[in-house]
C-alpha cells in the first residue's frame, strides 16, 4: 500500500502526514485542539445567550426613568464596541492590555471563552431583540393583565417565544463561533489551526494537514446544522400538539 501511495505525488504527501499524525503523536494535538475549539464555541455561545438576552431586555424596556436610559446607553456602547472591532483585536486587547493592567492572570483558554462569550453577547443581543420584536405585543399585554411585572412577563412569556423564532439564527451564530476559534492561537491556545500547523511544520508539507483541517470544520458545521434542524422539527411538532389540544 505504501509503495502504491509513493508512486503518486499526492500519495507521498499523505504518507508524510500519516507519519507525523500517527507515529509522532500528532493526533494528540488534534484531539486537544478539537476539544478546545468545541469548549470555546459552546461556552462562548452560552455566555453570549445570557449576555445577549440581558442586553436585549434592557434595550426594549421603556425609557421613562433615568436608570433604563443609563443602562441602554451602556448596552449601546457594548454592542457597538464588540460589533465594530474584529474578534482578534478584542482577544489581544483583553489578554495583553486589560489583564496586565488589572493584574489578572488567567489561562489562555479561559480568556478565549470569556472574550468569545462577550463578543457573541453583542450579536445575540441584536438577534434576540429582533426575536422579541417578532412576538405579538398582545403577549406582553396579557402577562401584565394577569399581574406579572414587566421582567416576569419577558422571562416567562416573551423570551421563550422569541427563542423559537431565532433558533436558526442562533445556529448560525454557533457556526460563526466555531470558525472564529482559529484566532485563539494569537494568545497561545491550542486549537485546530495550531494542531494542524504543528503537523505541517514537522514534515514541511501543509497541503494534506490543511485539507484535513478544512474537512473537520465542515463536519462540525454540518453536525451543528443537523442539530438545529432537529430542534426546529421538535419545536414545530410541540407547537402542533399544543394547537390540537
Amino acid at each position: 500500500m505504501n509503495e502504491l501511495l509513493q508512486s503518486f505525488e499526492f500519495g507521498r504527501y499523505i504518507l508524510k502526514f500519516h507519519k507525523v499524525f500517527v507515529d509522532y503523536g500528532g493526533y494528540k494535538s488534534v484531539l486537544l485542539g478539537l476539544r478546545n475549539t468545541v469548549i470555546i464555541a459552546v461556552l462562548g455561545l452560552l455566555i453570549g445567550i445570557v449576555i445577549g438576552t440581558l442586553i436585549a431586555t434592557v434595550r426594549v424596556v421603556p425609557k421613562y426613568r433615568l436608570l433604563p436610559r443609563i443602562l441602554n446607553g451602556f448596552a449601546s456602547f457594548y454592542v457597538g464596541f464588540f460589533r465594530g472591532t474584529p474578534m482578534v483585536v478584542q482577544l489581544l486587547l483583553f489578554y495583553y492590555v486589560f489583564m496586565p493592567l488589572a493584574g489578572l492572570h488567567y489561562p489562555a483558554l479561559t480568556v478565549c471563552v470569556v472574550v468569545f462569550g462577550m463578543n457573541s453577547g453583542a450579536y445575540v443581543s441584536e438577534i434576540m431583540r429582533g426575536g422579541i420584536g417578532s412576538v405579538d405585543p398582545g403577549q406582553m399585554e396579557a402577562g401584565r393583565a394577569v399581574g406579572l411585572s414587566f421582567g416576569k412577563s419577558m422571562l416567562r412569556i416573551v423570551i421563550p417565544q422569541a427563542v423559537k423564532n431565532i433558533l436558526p439564527t442562533l445556529g448560525n451564530e454557533f457556526i460563526t463561533l466555531i470558525k472564529e476559534t482559529s484566532v485563539a492561537s494569537f494568545v497561545g491556545t491550542m486549537d485546530l489551526y495550531v494542531a494542524f500547523n504543528y503537523i505541517g511544520t514537522n514534515n514541511y508539507e501543509f497541503m494534506v494537514p490543511y485539507l484535513v483541517m478544512a474537512l473537520i470544520y465542515i463536519v462540525l458545521v454540518l453536525m451543528i446544522s443537523a442539530l438545529v434542524r432537529l430542534m426546529e422539527r421538535r419545536l414545530a411538532r410541540s407547537d402542533r400538539n399544543q394547537t390540537t389540544h
